[in-house]
C-alpha cells in the first residue's frame, strides 16, 4: 500500500488537478469516456512495468543497460530532467496551497513546503515515514474532493451514458491523462519503492499486480471525483477561472470554505508529488555509480533544494513545464518499450515467461503513446 500510495500521489499533482478540470470544462460529461480509456491504458502500462522490474529485482536503468548498453543512462537523464522540471511545478503548487490557506506569498509557502519534504528524508526511518506521509495526505485529498463532488450534484445518468457512448471525444485528452498518470517518473515510483522494501522475484507477482492496479485505481478515483465535481459546477453555467480552473470548482461548490479546501488539496497533491518525484528521480540517478547509493537520502534533499531555489529565483515555471510535458510523453513509450523488449530476452529472464496478453497490450500502449507524443511535439515546434 505504501508503494501504491506513493505512485498515486506522485501522479496527483498540480498538473493533474488542472488537466482534469480543463478537459471536463471542454468535453463535459464526455470527459468520462476519456478518463475510462486512459485508466485502461494506465493499467496495461503499469502492470507490465511493475511486474518486469520486480521479477528482475533490478531498477529500470540497470535492466535497460543490460539489454542495450547506454539506454539505461539515457533513460536516467530523461527521468531526472523531467522529474526536476515537474518538481519545480510541484514546489510552486505547494506554495500556492499555503498562499490560499494562510495568505503568505507563494514563494514563502514553497520554501516552507520544501523544508517539510526535506524533513521526511532526514529522519532515521525515512522509507516508513514517507509511506505514511503519502497515505495520510492521499486519503485526505480524496475525502475532501468526494465531499465537493457530492455537494455539486453532477448529472450521474448523463455521466454513465457518456462514459460508454460519448457525444464528443478527444484523443489529446486521453494521451494527456495517461501521461499525467503513468508518464515520466511516475509509474517507476511504486516499482522502485517495492524493490527498496525487498519485494522482488516471481513469488511476489500476485502482490505486485494487486499493488500496481490499486495504485492506478487510487489515482483514478481522485480524477473521477474531481471530474464529477467540475462537471457539477460547469453544468450549472459557472465559468471557471482561466488562471486557476481547479480552484474555481471548489470555490463555486462551497464558497470561502471550498476555496480553503482547495488550498488543502493543492498543498497535499503538490507536497506528495515533491516527495515522489525526488525519491524516484534519485532512485534512477544513484544507479550511475555504486558510490551514489550510500548517501541517496542526501541526494534527495539536494534535489528538493535545487527545485525550490529554481522556482523562487525564476518564478512561474510555465515554459519548463511545457517542455517537461513533452519529455514525459516520450518517456513512457521509451521506458515501457525497453522493459517489454528486455522481458523477452532469455539471457535476462531465463526462468520467467511474461504473459502474452500483457506483452500485446503493453506494445499497444507504446505505439499509441509514441504516435501521439510525436504529433504533440510537431505541434509545439
Amino acid at each position: 500500500m505504501g508503494a501504491a500510495f506513493l505512485m498515486a500521489t506522485s501522479a496527483i499533482g498540480p498538473g493533474f488537478l488542472t488537466q482534469t478540470t480543463v478537459f471536463t470544462s471542454r468535453l463535459l460529461a464526455s470527459c468520462g469516456a476519456a478518463i475510462l480509456l486512459s485508466v485502461i491504458l494506465d493499467v496495461f502500462a503499469q502492470l507490465n512495468i511493475w511486474r518486469i522490474i520486480t521479477v528482475s529485482g533490478k531498477r529500470a536503468p540497470v535492466l535497460a543497460n543490460e539489454l542495450l548498453p547506454g539506454s539505461g543512462h539515457l533513460l536516467t537523464v530523461l527521468i531526472v530532467l523531467g522529474g526536476l522540471a515537474f518538481n519545480i511545478g510541484n514546489i510552486s503548487g505547494a506554495g500556492l496551497g499555503f498562499n490560499v490557506l494562510f495568505g503568505i506569498s507563494v514563494e514563502k509557502g514553497a520554501a516552507i513546503s520544501a523544508f517539510i519534504a526535506i524533513i521526511v528524508f532526514t529522519l532515521k526511518e525515512a522509507g516508513t515515514i514517507m509511506d505514511w506521509f503519502v497515505k495520510i495526505l492521499g486519503v485526505l485529498m480524496i475525502g475532501l474532493t468526494l465531499y465537493i463532488a457530492i455537494i455539486t450534484e453532477p448529472p450521474m445518468k448523463e455521466v454513465l451514458i457518456n462514459a460508454v457512448a460519448p457525444s464528443k471525444f478527444s484523443w489529446i485528452a486521453v494521451i494527456t491523462l495517461v501521461g499525467g498518470t503513468v508518464g515520466g517518473y511516475i509509474t517507476f515510483a511504486g516499482a522502485h519503492r517495492l524493490l527498496d522494501a525487498g519485494v522482488k522475484g516471481k513469488e511476489t507477482l500476485p502482490l505486485v499486480s494487486r499493488s500496481s492496479v490499486t495504485a492506478i485505481l487510487l489515482a483514478s478515483l481522485m480524477r473521477v471525483l474531481l471530474f464529477l465535481a467540475a462537471l457539477g459546477v460547469v453544468i450549472k453555467g459557472y465559468q471557471l477561472s482561466a488562471d486557476n480552473p481547479a480552484a474555481s470548482v471548489y470555490e463555486y461548490a462551497a464558497g470561502k470554505a471550498g476555496y480553503k479546501i482547495f488550498g488543502i488539496v493543492m498543498w497535499a497533491a503538490s507536497i506528495t508529488s515533491v516527495v515522489g518525484s525526488a525519491y524516484t528521480s534519485i532512485s534512477f540517478f544513484k544507479t550511475l555509480h555504486p558510490s551514489l547509493e550510500k548517501k541517496s537520502n542526501w541526494h534527495i534533499v539536494l534535489f528538493i533544494l535545487i527545485s525550490a531555489i529554481i522556482f523562487i529565483q525564476w518564478g512561474k515555471p510555465i515554459v519548463i513545464l511545457l517542455w517537461a510535458g513533452t519529455i514525459n510523453g516520450f518517456i513512457l513509450p521509451v521506458s515501457l518499450g525497453l522493459m517489454l523488449w528486455a522481458v523477452n530476452k532469455k539471457r535476462l529472464f531465463a526462468d520467467y515467461n511474461h504473459p502474452l496478453w500483457l506483452s500485446i497490450t503493453g506494445w499497444m500502449v507504446v505505439l499509441v503513446m509514441l504516435f501521439m507524443s510525436i504529433k504533440t511535439l510537431m505541434e509545439q515546434l
